[in-house]
C-alpha cells in the first residue's frame, strides 16, 4: 500500500502499459447486449516515427476509447501502418544511394526484398513510440496494408470496379514528377507562389506580314504548340481565327482557334495552346481536336518530337535556349517578372511536369454524388462544421482519380497485357487469362502491369477491410458491432486524400458509411505559430519531452538529416535559444494532459512545453495528494463499516457537490470533442477544489471534529479522491492507474484496474446548494485575510487574531478560518471593534485583522479599493443601462448583474466610512 514519496512517471509507464497489455485488455469485445465503440487509426507511415502531429491526434482518440471503456461499451481502437509507397520507396533509395547503387542496379525483385527488409527493421518504431504514450489499441488486430487479408481487398475492390466500369486505362494528361519518375495525384501536389516571368513572344502569320503576340511562363513547351487561342469576341483577333501561324523554331503551322476559356483582359488576349503539358490546354485541345505532342520524356527533358537543336536538354536548360534563339530572330516582344503557382512535387519538391501517360483512373463521378449525400442529409457530422463545405466543394469539382504509380513498392495492378496491348484484369493471372481467351486473345504471365497503385487507394478500403471483408461471414458478424464507426479523428490536410475516398468506396461496398463523425484536429506548431520544419530548428519529438534529452543529443538529432550548412546552423540556433538546457522530462501523462487542454477545435495549436511543465506539477499535485489521504487513511475506517456513525460537514458536501459538476462537465467535453473544457474542468476540480481547499479543510476536521465526523471526512477524502483519479484516467491514465491501486481498496471499489473502473456518472441528488454557498462565503473570508496578511506585511508564521462581522450561521467557519488564514484566534463579533487595524469588505462579511497598522498605508490601500469598487458600480451601471442587455439577456444574468451592483455599492460605502474614520 505505500506510496512512493516523489511522482516517478517513467517507472509507473514502465509497469504499467506491459501489465494492461499482457492482461488482453485492449482487446475488442463482442456482447450484443452492450453499445459499441469504434475508432480507426489513421495508418503512420510503416517506416515513419511519431511526431507532435501524431502524438496529438492519437492522445485524442486514446481519451475517447479509455472513456469509453469505462462506460463497459464494446471498444474497438483498431490500429495499423500504412506501406506508403513513394515515401517507403524513397527512404530505400536514399540508403542505395549512400552505398554507391540504386534500385535499377538491383533490378526490382531484389529491391522489393530490400523495402521489406527494411520495413521489418524499422516498421514497429512508431508502434513502439505509440505505447510510450499510453495508446490502448487492440493490438491482437494490427493490420498493415500491404499484409495477405489487405492485398486480397485491395485486389477485390480493383477487379470489382474494373468489372463495374469504374476503373479504366487511359492515355491522360497527368501531374509527373520527373525526379521519382511517377504520376502523381492531384492532392500530392502542392501549388506555390513563387517569383518567375511573363514572356511575350511573336508568333508569325503564315501568309502576310501580321503576327500574333503570345504571353507564356513556359517559353519552352512552345515547341510543343499546336495552336494560338483567342476569344471569339475579341473584335483585336477574330478576324484571324481560321488563318494559320508559322511556330517558331519549329517551323510547322499551327492554327488561330476561338475558344471562350480565352482571358481577354490578360497578357495580349493571345494564348498559345500546348494541349501535351499544360492541363486547361488539354482541355481545350480536346474541345477542338488538336493533335497533342509531347516534347518531353520522362526525366523532363526534350525528346525527339522536337527540333534536333534542343533534343536531350533539360526543359530549363531547354527554356534558356529557346529564348536565346528567340532573342536573335527578333520575336521576344517584351519579359516582366511575374509572380505564378509553381506546382512541386509533395515527396521530391520538383516542379511538376503536365505529362501524357497511359495511367489506370477511377472515375468519380457518381463516387462523388454518393460521397455527397451523407454529409448533406446529416449521416455523417463534420467536427468543426465549418469543413462539411470544404468536403462538398471538393467533391463538387471532382475529377478521376489516377491509381496507378510508377514504383516498385506496393499494390501491383492486376493487370496482365495481351500481344495487342489490351490489358486483362483478374485476381490472378488465371482468372485474367480465362477472361482473354474467352476473347480469343492468349496472355504471358510475365507481360504484367509493371505499375503499383497509389498508397491512398488501399487505404481508401480500411474501414470495411479491416473487419474481414470481402470473406462474407467474417465481416457479417464484425460489421454488426463496429461499422459504422463512432468517430474518424484525423486531420484536414487529408480529408481528400482519405475521409472522402473511405466515404465513397464504403458506401459502395457496404452500402453503409463508414464513421458518423468527423473529428479534424489542429495542426500543430511550435510555441510562436510556426509549422514545425526540421530546418527551422522546432521540431520536438515527443518521445523526447516524455524522456527528456540534454542540449548536445538535441543538437545532434535536431541537424541530422539536414544537407545545407545554413538548415544545420539556422536549426542549431533556434534550438540553443529555446532549450538551452535540452529538454526537461515531463512524463507521458503531462504530455497528454497538455495536448488535451490545448485542443480548443481550432485550426492550429501552438503547443509551448511551459504548459507541460504546469502539468507535470498537476501530476505532482494530486501524487502529494494522495499520500495526505493514504496516511491519514490507512488502518483507520474509512466508512466501510455501514454500521458505523458518519456525520458529513458542509464541507464534505461541498466536496462531494462539486465532483457531481466536475463529472458533468468532463463527459459533456467529452461527448462534444471539447477535449480543452473537459481538461480544465478536471484540473479546476482536482487542484483548485479537492487539492487546494478541501485536503486543508480535511486537516481541520480531521484534528478536532467528532468520532463520526472524522469517519465522514475519511470517507469523503477517500471516495472521492478515488472518483477523481477515474475522471482523470483517460487523459492521464498511467498516475491515475498508480494510485487507483492504492486508493481503490479503502474506498470499497473493486477491479482489478482503472481501466475497466465504471466510469463516474454524476447524481444529481447529491447537488447541495447550500453547502457550496457556505464554502464560497468561507473562500471569500479566507482569502480576505490572506490578502491583509499580505498586504501588511505580515511574515507567514506570524499569528494574529482576527474578528468577523457576520451572521450567527457562519460561526461554523471559524476553525476553518483561523487555520487556513493562519490567526491565532478567530471572533465571530456583531460590530468591529473601534481599533486603527485592516478590515476587508466581502459580500460575506468584514474582517479585522488585529494589527497595528501604518495609517497613511491604509488608506493609500483604501483609496484603491474604493476605486476598483467605483470601477465595477459604472460597468455594472451601464449594462443595466443598457436596454438591449436587459431585454435580450436571460433573466438569471440579470438579476446577477443586479446583485453585483448592490453588493458593490454595500462594500464602497464600508469602505468609505473606514476611510472616514482615518481621516
Amino acid at each position: 500500500m505505500e506510496l512512493a514519496k516523489s511522482f516517478d512517471p517513467h517507472a509507473i509507464e514502465a509497469h504499467w502499459y506491459p501489465f494492461w497489455e499482457s492482461r488482453g485488455w485492449f482487446k475488442a469485445a463482442f456482447d450484443p447486449s452492450r453499445p459499441s465503440f469504434a475508432i480507426q487509426l489513421p495508418p503512420p507511415n510503416v517506416t515513419g516515427t511519431l511526431h507532435m502531429g501524431h502524438a496529438f491526434n492519437q492522445t485524442l482518440m486514446d481519451i475517447l476509447t479509455r472513456w469509453h471503456r469505462m462506460q463497459g461499451e464494446n471498444v474497438l481502437w483498431l490500429p495499423g501502418t500504412d506501406h506508403a509507397g513513394i515515401a517507403t520507396q524513397m527512404v530505400v533509395e536514399r540508403q542505395l544511394e549512400q552505398e554507391g547503387t540504386t534500385r535499377r542496379d538491383l533490378g526490382r525483385g531484389k529491391f522489393v526484398e530490400r523495402v521489406w527488409a527494411w520495413k521489418e527493421e524499422s516498421g514497429s518504431t512508431i508502434t513502439r513510440q505509440m505505447r510510450r504514450l499510453g495508446a490502448s489499441c487492440d493490438w491482437s488486430r494490427e493490420y498493415f496494408t500491404m499484409d495477405d487479408a489487405r492485398s486480397r481487398a485491395v485486389t477485390e475492390v480493383f477487379v470489382r470496379l474494373h468489372e463495374e466500369g469504374l476503373i479504366y486505362r487511359g492515355k491522360r494528361l497527368v501531374n509527373w514528377d520527373p525526379v521519382l519518375h511517377t504520376a502523381l495525384s492531384d492532392l500530392e501536389v502542392e501549388s506555390r507562389e513563387e517569383n518567375g516571368s511573363l514572356w511575350q513572344l511573336r508568333y508569325p502569320l503564315a501568309e502576310g506580314t501580321e503576327s500574333l503576340v503570345v504571353a507564356t511562363t513556359r517559353p519552352e513547351t512552345m515547341l510543343g504548340d499546336t495552336a494560338v487561342a483567342v476569344h471569339p469576341e475579341d473584335r483585336r483577333y477574330s478576324h484571324l481565327i481560321g488563318r494559320m501561324v508559322r511556330l517558331p523554331l519549329a517551323d510547322r503551322l499551327i492554327p488561330v482557334i476561338g475558344d471562350e476559356y480565352v482571358d481577354r483582359e490578360f497578357g495580349t488576349g493571345c494564348v498559345k495552346i500546348t494541349p501535351a503539358h499544360d492541363f486547361n490546354d488539354y482541355q481545350l485541345g480536346a474541345r477542338h481536336g488538336l493533335p497533342m505532342v509531347n516534347i518531353f520524356t520522362l526525366e523532363a527533358k526534350v525528346n525527339e518530337n522536337a527540333p534536333e537543336a534542343y533534343r536531350g536538354l533539360d526543359r530549363f536548360e531547354a527554356r534558356k535556349r529557346v529564348l536565346a534563339d528567340l532573342e536573335r530572330a527578333g520575336l521576344v516582344e517584351s519579359v516582366k517578372p511575374h509572380k505564378l503557382m509553381q506546382p512541386r512535387s509533395q515527396r521530391s519538391d520538383a516542379v511538376v511536369e503536365p505529362m501524357l501517360s497511359d495511367q489506370w483512373f477511377v472515375k468519380m463521378e457518381g463516387f462523388a454524388r454518393q460521397g455527397l449525400e451523407p454529409v448533406n442529409d446529416g449521416r455523417i457530422r463534420f467536427v468543426p462544421d465549418e469543413w462539411a463545405s470544404v468536403y462538398r466543394q471538393w467533391l463538387e469539382n471532382i475529377q478521376d482519380w489516377c491509381i496507378s504509380r510508377q514504383l516498385w513498392w506496393g499494390h501491383q495492378i492486376p493487370a496482365w497485357y495481351a500481344d495487342d496491348g489490351t490489358p486483362w484484369v483478374g485476381r490472378n493471372f488465371e482468372e485474367a487469362a480465362a477472361k482473354a481467351k474467352a476473347a480469343g486473345k492468349t496472355l504471358s504471365a510475365d507481360r504484367r502491369d509493371p505499375d503499383m497503385l497509389d498508397t491512398w487507394f488501399s487505404s481508401a478500403f480500411v474501414p470495411f477491410s479491416t473487419l474481414g471483408w470481402p470473406d462474407e461471414a467474417a465481416f457479417a458478424r464484425e460489421r454488426k458491432f463496429f461499422l459504422p464507426s463512432s468517430v474518424m479523428i484525423t486531420g484536414a490536410d487529408i480529408i481528400f486524400f482519405w475521409v472522402a475516398r473511405m466515404i465513397m468506396t464504403t458506401l459502395h461496398f457496404t452500402g453503409e458509411i463508414p464513421f458518423r463523425d468527423v473529428y479534424l484536429n489542429a495542426t500543430v506548431r511550435d510555441g510562436e505559430g510556426q509549422r514545425m520544419s526540421k530546418s527551422k530548428g522546432n521540431t520536438i519529438d515527443p518521445i523526447d519531452v516524455i524522456d527528456g534529452i540534454d542540449l548536445a543529443a538535441l543538437l545532434e538529432k535536431s541537424t541530422r538529416g539536414l544537407l545545407l550548412a545554413s538548415h544545420k546552423e539556422s536549426a542549431a540556433k533556434r534550438v540553443r535559444r529555446d532549450y538551452p538546457e535540452g529538454i526537461a522530462s515531463y512524463g507521458a501523462d503531462a504530455l497528454r494532459f497538455t495536448f488535451a487542454a490545448l485542443s480548443t477545435q481550432g485550426r492550429t495549436l501552438n503547443f509551448d512545453l511551459k504548459r507541460c511543465e504546469g502539468y507535470r506539477s498537476f501530476c505532482n499535485k494530486l501524487w502529494n495528494a494522495t499520500r495526505f489521504v493514504l496516511m491519514n487513511c490507512e488502518g483507520k475506517d474509512t466508512g466501510l463499516d455501514p454500521g458505523a456513525p458518519v456525520e458529513l460537514s458542509f464541507a464534505d458536501r461541498w466536496i462531494v457537490s462539486r465532483l457531481q459538476r466536475a463529472e458533468a462537465e468532463v463527459a459533456k467535453g467529452f461527448e462534444e470533442y471539447r477535449f480543452d473544457t473537459a481538461a480544465r474542468a478536471l484540473y479546476e476540480f482536482a487542484w483548485d477544489e479537492y487539492c487546494d481547499w478541501y485536503v486543508e479543510l480535511a486537516k481541520v476536521q480531521l484534528q478536532s471534529g467528532s468520532e463520526a465526523s472524522q469517519r465522514g471526512t475519511r470517507r469523503t477524502l477517500i471516495r472521492v479522491l478515488e472518483a477523481t483519479l477515474r475522471l482523470a484516467h483517460p487523459v492521464i491514465p498511467f498516475i491515475t492507474e498508480e494510485l487507483w491501486q492504492k486508493v481503490a481498496p479503502m474506498a470499497g471499489a473493486e477491479g482489478e484496474t482503472v481501466m475497466l473502473a465504471r466510469w463516474p456518472r454524476p447524481q444529481p441528488e447529491k447537488a447541495d446548494e447550500s453547502a457550496e454557498q457556505a464554502v464560497a462565503a468561507l473562500k471569500e473570508l479566507t482569502n480576505a485575510a490572506r490578502n491583509l496578511r499580505s498586504e501588511m506585511g505580515l511574515a507567514p508564521g506570524q499569528r494574529v487574531p482576527g474578528f468577523v462581522q457576520a451572521g450567527p450561521e457562519l460561526a461554523s467557519h471559524l476553525p476553518y478560518l483561523q487555520a487556513l488564514a493562519r490567526l491565532s484566534e478567530v471572533k465571530l463579533v456583531a460590530s468591529l471593534p473601534d481599533a486603527q487595524a485592516p478590515v476587508a469588505v466581502t459580500g460575506s462579511g468584514k474582517v479585522m485583522l488585529h494589527v497595528e497598522i501604518d495609517r497613511a498605508a491604509e488608506r493609500e490601500r483604501l483609496a484603491r479599493e474604493a476605486a476598483r469598487l467605483d470601477g465595477e458600480i459604472a460597468k455594472s451601471e451601464t449594462k443595466l443601462g443598457n436596454a438591449s442587455f436587459v431585454e435580450r439577456a436571460k433573466a438569471e444574468v440579470v438579476e446577477q448583474e443586479k446583485k453585483r451592483l448592490s453588493d458593490n455599492r454595500a462594500k464602497l460605502e464600508d469602505v468609505r466610512s473606514q476611510l472616514a474614520r482615518l481621516a
